[in-house]
């Protein structure tokens, strides 16, 4: 508010006539520089609000005539809100700072770091194995794909990448792609039920709960894995675990079907995701977005065939590619992404080496003594297992210098590992470039111009994980 003493507002006359005053008359001229002489002794008092509120009207040019103005006195102020860090549509603690115009949204910044815990730097202090289960918690939706992800850096920079045996590296890939379809059903059922659709959201977590008995039978736990180990497997798959998967595999494609009857053509999910959160291919490749919120602005770019990596070069599958790049692109990109994933993982079933059974024992392991744990067998009975073990318990592999850099095709897109190494058993530096931080960066460029109901589908749209994010 601007203050002022009302005493030596009026000197001169609005029509610039002569000047009545208890001293008599006064001509024009004089009038006037009596009037800037007392312009510059008025006395004003302003609030700290009130000048920073005029300043900003001084900066910004004015209106170009009175209909512009008048149009700024009905459109009132702008106000900023907070959505988030505990708003359920933001899928974790993410803080959207929002400046709205009535409802619609003029400016959108994303305030991430909520759930740092500082991964990469407790990295440094630990051995390569020990860190296996911090990689459990990055993309806590799809935990064996991060540990896959983490296991062939570490394997890439001691050189022994191509060494792996066969049945490990189709055993990898069967755990990938079960965590893809995972991860894809949670996403597409808290997609659906952000924009109402609470019914698929029960489908979804339905066939989710089948994959996460399959895990526990596989690897013990049903959440956090540790599942891989450098240069290997912590264990092989056990009996009757293939034909309970198949069996699986045939009972989830029918809930593909009927997922897709409740959402494909259905009016309020169309209208809720068609054309809102258009990311147009330049800009998805400028702003380093990968994975589907890629492939649905109509980028072909996967690193299971841009880079293939264990046996995807031997595998067949297609991968599906957006037109327009909105939310219901990435919605259809990620529904065939899972049937491709089923494809996928019936070829691995189907060319496993060694069988369901493993009958032929084919090994899982590579076979140096140096770098994977021996049988616990020996470690009783032979001096030199034991020396290895104490080795690989205590200091961890001994890691060559240098430093490498791996990208692997997660869920969620790219998820990559930077390992710089000194030697030994610890990385001097580890940097992980997770997809959710990368895709979150595109929001203030796609929210402004939309409702603030389209936030809700934008967001679901994009399926982020904030444990990755701020790792």
């Amino acid at each position: 508010m601007t203050k002022k003493f009302t005493a030596a507002r009026t000197v001169l006359d609005p029509l610039n006539r002569r000047y009545e005053r208890s001293h008599g008359n006064i001509h024009n001229g004089l009038l006037e520089e009596q009037a800037l002489m007392a312009t510059t002794q008025d006395i004003q008092f302003k609030e700290p609000a009130a000048r920073v509120a005029e300043a900003a009207v001084q900066a910004r040019p004015g209106p170009a005539n009175p209909d512009e103005e008048e149009l700024r006195d009905v459109q009132g102020e702008k106000m900023v809100l907070n959505m988030g860090p505990s708003h359920p549509a933001t899928h974790g603690v993410l803080r959207l700072v929002l400046e709205m115009d009535g409802e619609i949204i003029t400016k959108a910044v994303p305030d991430v770091g909520y759930l740092h815990r500082g991964d990469e730097k407790i990295a440094e202090n630990m051995t390569y194995t020990q860190f296996i289960p911090y990689t459990d918690r990055l993309d806590y939706l799809a935990p064996l794909a991060n540990n896959v992800a983490y296991a062939l850096a570490v394997e890439k920079l001691m050189g022994i990448d191509q060494q792996l045996p066969p049945r490990c590296q189709f055993i990898r890939v069967i755990c990938c792609e079960l965590a893809r379809i995972s991860a894809h059903l949670l996403g597409l059922g808290a997609f659906a039920m952000d924009v109402g659709a609470l019914t698929v959201f029960l489908h979804t977590f339905t066939e989710r709960e089948k994959i996460y008995n399959l895990i526990e039978w596989l690897t013990g736990a049903r959440f956090t894995t540790t599942y891989t180990r450098i240069a290997g497997l912590s264990r092989s798959l056990p009996p009757g675990w293939a034909g309970k998967c198949r069996k699986f595999l045939d009972e989830v494609v029918v809930n593909f079907d009927e997922s897709e009857q409740l959402l494909t053509r259905n009016r309020i999910f169309v209208d809720r995701t068609k054309d809102i959160g258009v990311i147009p291919k330049d800009v998805a490749i400028d702003y380093g977005l990968t994975g589907p919120n890629l492939r649905g602005s109509g980028v072909d770019h996967d690193l299971r065939k841009a880079h293939p990596y264990l046996v995807y070069d031997q595998l067949k599958f297609d991968v599906p590619v957006g037109s327009v790049g909105d939310c219901y692109d990435r919605y259809l990109v990620r529904m065939e992404e899972m049937r491709q994933s089923v494809r996928i993982l019936h070829q691995c079933l189907d060319k496993l080496p060694g069988g369901a059974e493993n009958n032929s024992n084919e090994p899982i392991n590579v076979p140096d003594g140096k770098v994977v744990l021996p049988a616990k067998k020996k470690v009783l009975t032979s001096m030199e297992e034991l020396i290895h073990q104490f080795i690989l318990v205590t200091q961890g592999v001994n890691a060559p210098p240098g430093e490498i850099y791996f990208g692997h095709e997660n869920p969620k897109g790219e998820l990559g590992f930077y390992i710089n190494s000194k030697g030994g058993g610890t990385p001097h530096r580890l940097k992980i470039r997770a997809p959710s931080f990368v895709n979150l960066s595109v929001l203030p460029y796609l929210l402004p111009g939309h409702m603030m109901s389209d936030t809700v589908a934008i967001l679901g749209s994009l399926d982020f994980v904030m444990g990755e994010c701020d790792r």
